[in-house]
């Protein structure tokens, strides 16, 4: 603050004053402040986010996920934190996530002054010094354990979600156990094909090539419909959307669910439990992800100390009807 009281010619007090948003200030005062800030990138420390948090008490929300369950859970669970403790939510939808939509959204809250940046599942190959921050503090709604860096990571442990559902499988007798897998890009998607892969290793049990969906139950579908020729006898689906559609395709073919195909999903959307067969499922808590990202995000914010940047918030297999042991 000394710097860019000296560079504007203008007391400390007057150039926290601007700051702070406070009246009373000439627009030609307010305009040499502003200048020597960006000219010296003026947000140094805890006391200079402080002082910006007195005038926006605003985080800003990348969002990068969709219509999906997961990500419109998270969203509220984060929205209802901020509001809960005095802050407002600035959204930015980046539509497809990119590293480099990623970074214009990030250049449009830091000039809107936001006091943190949450990011909802961000890309694999989105490097994150690669963003410009101006020392404001980013919490990842995603474990991207391959990541090395200073921000704040809280989700799913979507590896041992899905090889708990695996290990479920295989003992329920299945030894020939397919995968629908997330989009490529997705560190959701690797995370969770990796938890299927442990279990099969761990078993001696084949790995086969996994099939790739998008979310949708629509490609659940049609990865169900190449599955259903096949001698698979389970199906581990990296979400709910996707097992409902390979259910779908299954019981079109002819085949039954789990008589002759066991269908597992992740996520435990609320339509899991009231579907015709209700789903066999790992439960994902997406409001205690959205909680304690949020704690320790506003610990960072408001200068409390933080005892890890990184916490994976536990799933449960809730075991519904898709699920059975193999016709012998």
């Amino acid at each position: 603050m000394v710097d860019v009281a000296k560079l504007s010619g203008v007391s400390q007090k007057t150039v926290s004053r601007v700051v702070n948003g406070e009246p009373h200030v000439s627009s030609e005062v307010q305009a040499k402040v502003l200048a020597a800030i960006a000219i010296l990138n003026f947000r140094p420390n805890s006391a200079a986010r402080a002082l910006a948090s007195a005038r926006t008490r605003t985080i800003g929300f990348v969002y990068t996920g969709s219509a999906l369950f997961g990500p419109s859970a998270m969203a509220v669970g984060v929205e209802r934190a901020a509001r809960n403790a005095g802050y407002t939510i600035a959204v930015v939808h980046t539509r497809d996530g990119t590293p480099g939509s990623v970074r214009v959204a990030f250049d449009d809250l830091i000039g809107r002054g936001v006091d943190g940046i949450v990011v909802s599942e961000p890309a694999d190959d989105l490097r994150p010094d690669d963003l410009p921050t101006n020392g404001i503090p980013v919490l990842s709604l995603d474990m991207n354990a391959a990541v090395d860096t200073d921000w704040i990571m809280v989700g799913a442990d979507d590896r041992s979600g899905a090889r708990q559902a695996t290990e479920h499988l295989i003992e329920l007798g299945h030894r020939s156990i397919s995968h629908i897998a997330g989009p490529q890009g997705w560190a959701t998607s690797q995370n969770r094909i990796l938890g299927w892969r442990d279990a099969l290793t761990e078993a001696g049990l084949q790995i086969p090539e996994p099939l790739r969906g998008d979310w949708s139950a629509a490609s659940g579908f049609a990865a169900g419909e190449r599955l259903a020729s096949t001698g698979v006898t389970a199906i581990l689906s990296a979400n709910d959307d996707m097992a409902i559609g390979a259910i779908h395709a299954i019981e079109v073919s002819g085949r039954t669910v789990p008589q002759d195909v066991s269908v597992i999903g992740i996520d435990d959307i609320p339509l899991a439990a009231y579907l015709h067969a209700p789903l066999t499922t790992i439960r994902q808590d997406f409001d205690k992800i959205a909680h304690e990202g949020m704690s320790r995000l506003l610990d960072v914010i408001e200068g409390r100390p933080l005892e890890t940047r990184r916490f994976a918030v536990p799933t449960q297999l809730v075991v519904r009807t898709t699920t059975g042991a193999p016709i012998r």
